[in-house]
């Protein structure tokens, strides 16, 4: 089955911006800090600073991660597998004997096999329910 993916691109994109935006908190907590101002502007600060370090891990984890969360990018799941899939347990054993069992259907645009319960179509990407 197709699982969507972000490109790696938009991830490194997002990790930079998440950088600027640390950088943008520092300076943020300093200014603060300097003229005086109450101490929750330099918190609020700091933890934007926290948040923004976090995010950017993240992204940057997305855009070089062999097996990342994404939303972009349709790949077969013997090039990439998802990670989420593996840790809620879908596309175990026990998926694929409920597949065998459950009745097929087509797909109306690309005429691909697929099960009733399907929303989208694996191999076209389109709405079978429309």
């Amino acid at each position: 089955m197709k699982s969507i993916k972000p490109g790696r691109g938009p991830s490194m994109q997002g990790g930079i911006a998440y950088i600027f935006g640390a950088v943008f908190c520092v300076i943020w907590s300093a200014s603060a800090a300097s003229m005086g101002a109450p101490s929750f502007f330099v918190l609020f600060g700091v933890i934007g600073v926290i948040m923004c370090l976090v995010a950017a891990g993240f992204q940057f984890y997305n855009a070089t991660a062999k097996n990342r969360h994404s939303v972009i990018d349709i790949v077969e799941d013997d090039e990439e597998p998802d990670p989420l899939n593996a840790y809620f347990g879908a596309g175990g054993e026990g998926h694929m004997l409920e597949e065998k069992t459950e009745e097929k259907g087509f797909c109306p645009y690309c005429g691909e096999s697929v099960k009733r319960s399907f929303t989208y179509c694996p191999k076209c990407g389109k709405n079978m329910h429309q």
